[in-house]
């Protein structure tokens, strides 16, 4: 069985307008507070929308962040035992790393990827 899709991303320079936009047209609520990493968002400017909250109840937890400064960029993370060797096989596999693990270990850690293409994908889980 394949990982699956745990978390999206919306990032932008102007993260408090995205929220408004997102939530005035898909009716998502946000929790603001810090990303996982400061790469990620800047600190308190990251809207956690919480998948059980969307649908049925049964929507991907994701998050609307970033500031000033940063790519805007969707993308999803995909649940993984161990973000280093994600990023590792994603490498040997013609990807390129962007970013991670991030932290660098611990009990959950994000990290980045550009496929081959240079589609940009995230993976989540712990890391050694």
């Amino acid at each position: 069985m394949g990982q699956p899709v745990v978390h999206f991303e919306i990032i932008g320079n102007d993260p408090a307008k995205l929220r408004g936009y997102y939530g005035g047209l898909f009716g998502w609520e946000f929790h603001t507070g810090d990303a996982t990493s400061e790469k990620v968002s800047q600190p308190g400017m990251y809207g956690f929308v919480d998948g059980s909250t969307t649908g049925d109840g049964d929507g991907i937890n994701g998050g609307v962040g970033g500031g000033p400064g940063r790519q805007a960029q969707v993308l999803f993370y995909v649940a993984v035992p161990d973000v280093e060797a994600a990023l590792r096989e994603a490498e040997s596999l013609g990807g390129r790393r962007l970013m991670g693990p991030e932290p660098e270990s611990g009990d959950f850690a994000v990290g980045r990827f550009a496929d081959p293409e240079g589609n940009v994908v995230g993976v989540a889980g712990p890391s050694a």
